[in-house]
């Protein structure tokens, strides 16, 4: 099995303040808080001795390699970045950033209204 992976389109370098803001935290959350109780917990696994059979170790080490493939990603992105922070000047228009107002008729056949923002991918929030 090869490590080989095709390049991919760049994506969107577009983000809001609030989403910028949020990946800023993620960056502090993962090399500030988690990353150093990670690496104290691999630390002590390690002081166990073998390491071949050391499932803390093993996990441990895992998930520090996932920590610092989030955070070199994250930290990629948040240099290239373009910050959309003001509103689109025509509210007729769709546009990134935009707030989005839609009607539609739900199963019980009453109109409901949902409010949707615009955003990229790096945003991008399914619930």
């Amino acid at each position: 099995m090869s490590r080989y992976r095709a390049p991919q389109k760049p994506s969107s370098n577009y983000v809001t303040a609030e989403g910028r803001q949020r990946l800023r935290d993620e960056v502090y959350q993962l090399w500030k808080v988690e990353r150093p109780v990670v690496t104290q917990a691999v630390s002590d696994a390690a002081a166990q001795g073998d390491r071949s059979e050391n499932a803390d170790y093993i996990y441990g080490k895992r998930r520090l390699r996932e920590i610092d493939s989030r955070v070199r990603y994250l930290s990629k992105r948040l240099e290239n970045f373009i910050v959309v922070d003001r509103p689109p000047e025509d509210p007729t228009r769709v546009f990134f950033a935009a707030f989005v107002s839609v009607e539609f008729e739900n199963s019980a056949g009453a109109l409901t209204q949902a409010r949707y923002r615009i955003v990229g991918a790096d945003e991008l929030d399914p619930s």
